[in-house]
C-alpha cells in the first residue's frame, strides 16, 4: 500500500496561524487594526494573494473584519461567548433544535453557576456588586415594559459569567446568549403584540432574583442552587407559553447585538 503524501500546509495558512496566535496571545487585541497589507508582504515575505488570503481566513474563522475605503484595514475581534452562540446556534438550527430544549439545558447548567457563586471566597466583590447593578437597573426601568426583559436576562448572564470557571463562562454563556434572543424576540411588541409581560410576572421575577442575591450574599450554595432552579423552571413556563412554536433562529442570535 503506498504511503500517503503528507500535505504541506500553504502559505497564506501559515502568515494566518501566525497572525491567529497574536490574536489569542493577546498581542492584537480588540479592535486593533492588522498591518497594512504592504507591512504584512514585509513582514512575512510573501506574495500579496497570499496575503490576502490569509486575512480572508482569518475573517472565516471570525477573528478580524475587512473594512473597506480610506479608514480600511483588518480590525482584530476577540472570540466571546456571542460568537461561540452565533455558531451553535447554526448548529442547533440545522438539527432542528427548539427554544424548549435549551432552556432545558440552562434549567440544569445555571443553578450550578448559581451555586459557585455563593461558593467563591471573594463572592463581596467578584459576584454581588455585577448582580445588584443588574437588580438596580431593573428596579429604575421596571416600568418600561421593553426593557424589563433584556435587563433581567443581564442578572442571569452575570450568574454564569461571575461563576469563576472559564469553559462554564463560555459554553453556559452562549447558551445564555441563544435563550436570551429566543425570550426577547417572544416578548417583543412585534411577535407578541397582544400579550405583554404582565406586571406581576416581573414582579416575581425581580423578587426571585433579591433572594438568589441574598443567598450568594451568605454564601448558601445549597440555597443558591434552590432558588434558580425555581426560578428559572417559572421563567421558562411563561416564555414557552406565550411563544413555543418555533425552532433555534440563528439570525436573531446575529442580530441581537446590532
Amino acid at each position: 500500500m503506498p504511503t500517503p503524501r503528507i500535505r504541506q500546509p500553504r502559505v497564506a495558512e501559515l502568515v494566518a496561524s501566525r497572525l491567529r496566535g497574536d490574536i489569542l496571545a493577546g498581542r492584537l487585541k480588540e479592535g486593533d487594526v492588522l498591518p497594512s497589507q504592504e507591512a504584512l508582504f514585509a513582514e512575512f515575505g510573501v506574495s500579496p494573494p497570499a496575503v490576502r488570503e490569509a486575512i480572508h481566513i482569518l475573517e472565516s474563522d471570525g477573528l478580524v473584519s475587512v473594512r473597506r475605503g480610506n479608514v480600511g484595514g483588518a480590525v482584530v475581534h476577540l472570540p466571546s461567548a456571542e460568537r461561540t452562540a452565533e455558531m451553535i446556534g447554526m448548529v442547533l438550527q440545522t438539527r432542528s433544535a427548539t427554544p424548549a430544549d435549551v432552556s432545558e439545558a440552562l434549567l440544569h447548567l445555571e443553578p450550578i453557576c448559581a451555586g459557585m457563586c455563593a461558593a467563591r471566597e471573594d463572592r463581596l466583590t467578584e459576584v454581588v456588586p455585577f448582580l445588584r447593578a443588574a437588580i438596580d437597573t431593573q428596579v429604575e426601568q421596571f416600568d418600561v415594559t421593553a426593557r424589563y426583559v433584556p435587563n433581567a436576562r443581564r442578572f442571569h448572564e452575570a450568574i454564569v459569567s461571575r461563576c469563576g470557571n472559564e469553559p462554564m463562562i463560555l459554553l453556559i454563556g452562549a447558551l445564555e446568549v441563544i435563550w436570551s434572543a429566543h425570550e426577547s424576540a417572544v416578548w417583543s411588541d412585534e411577535y407578541q403584540p397582544g400579550d405583554p409581560m404582565r406586571p406581576t410576572t416581573m414582579a416575581a421575577a425581580l423578587r426571585d432574583h433579591r433572594r438568589l442575591l441574598d443567598a450568594i450574599v451568605e454564601g448558601n450554595s445549597v440555597r443558591a442552587v434552590r432558588l434558580a432552579q425555581d426560578h428559572l423552571a417559572a421563567a421558562r413556563r411563561n416564555t414557552l407559553a406565550a411563544g413555543s412554536d418555533r425552532t433555534i433562529e440563528a439570525k436573531l442570535i446575529a442580530d441581537r447585538d446590532r
